[in-house]
């Protein structure tokens, strides 16, 4: 594990832990916890985080820095992450959406957070388990802000040959530097190209190959009339990996759940768009 994945990050302003936390059998989570320098408990409720597939923190460092200054933030990194803990044989059922919302779950009970209390954000593969953990009834909170969610896992015709092909494992190691090559063809946001180059590059492959044939058998339910906090989707047109018209289809799917448009997927990673989350918190009090 190298120095992305493990030591907690000190921030301005608050108190920071790293935890671990055993999820199922041989199977530990990690998760990093931001208190606010002499608040105490929190009478704002706790912002919990789920970020993206393969999502590393420093991306999102200048957002939580400025977060944590005045919110308890919990940080939670889905286990095909390689910040996991995993001392036994993995499978593709290891990487299920629901499997990571339990685990969710799961961490929310050890650290004795209700619920009520939470105000979500999430991003990506994150927003996509949580909406479908809301619609199963599975998880629950005050509010949900949702960035780029994906309604399924379309990869490519390239590169889901490359994840369903027979090759041996140090092949697709040697694989990710023309992936993280042709993302970065893709993407037109210079913040977010080395962002995404920078988490490729550190990824733990067997776990990413496994999860990512999972998830391209996947897609969200039609039906999310059944979620009942209100939410807020975020998106940018210029965020050309995350289809719009998707996105847009998924709000308008959930009841009570208005579009945030920002001007890059970048911008949302950023101490900025903290107005407009705030805004919406305002909004639904």
């Amino acid at each position: 594990m190298n120095e992305y994945w493990s030591g907690v990050t000190e921030l301005d302003g608050a108190d920071a832990e790293e935890h671990w936390f055993a999820v199922e059998p041989e199977v530990s989570i990690r998760v990093m916890i931001w208190k606010p320098k002499g608040r105490g408990e929190p009478s704002n409720g706790t912002i919990v985080m789920v970020p993206g597939w393969g999502s590393m923190f420093e991306g999102w460092r200048p957002l939580v820095s400025e977060w944590v200054k005045s919110r308890q933030l919990v940080y939670i990194e889905t286990r095909e992450k390689a910040s996991s803990k995993i001392s036994r044989k993995i499978s593709k059922s290891d990487f299920s959406i629901e499997r990571h919302s339990k685990d969710i779950a799961t961490v929310l009970e050890i650290l004795n957070i209700e619920h009520s209390s939470i105000d979500w954000y999430s991003s990506s593969l994150g927003s996509t388990l949580l909406i479908d953990a809301y619609q199963r009834g599975e998880l629950g909170g005050r509010s949900s802000v949702l960035l780029a969610p994906n309604p399924d896992f379309k990869f490519p015709l390239w590169s889901r040959a490359i994840i369903y092909s027979p090759l041996p494992m140090f092949a697709f190691r040697k694989m990710v530097g023309f992936v993280a090559w042709v993302v970065d063809k893709r993407t037109e946001e210079e913040g977010q190209k080395i962002r995404y180059r920078r988490a490729l590059l550190a990824q733990d492959v067997p776990r990413m190959l496994l999860s990512a044939r999972w998830n391209l058998r996947y897609s969200l339910p039609e039906d999310l009339s059944g979620i009942e906090m209100p939410c807020a989707v975020i998106t940018a047109s210029s965020d050309t990996l995350h289809d719009y018209s998707k996105v847009q289809r998924i709000a308008d799917s959930i009841p009570n759940c208005e579009i945030i448009e920002v001007p890059s997927n970048q911008y949302a990673h950023e101490p900025e768009v903290l107005r407009e989350i705030q805004k919406f918190h305002s909004s639904i009090e």
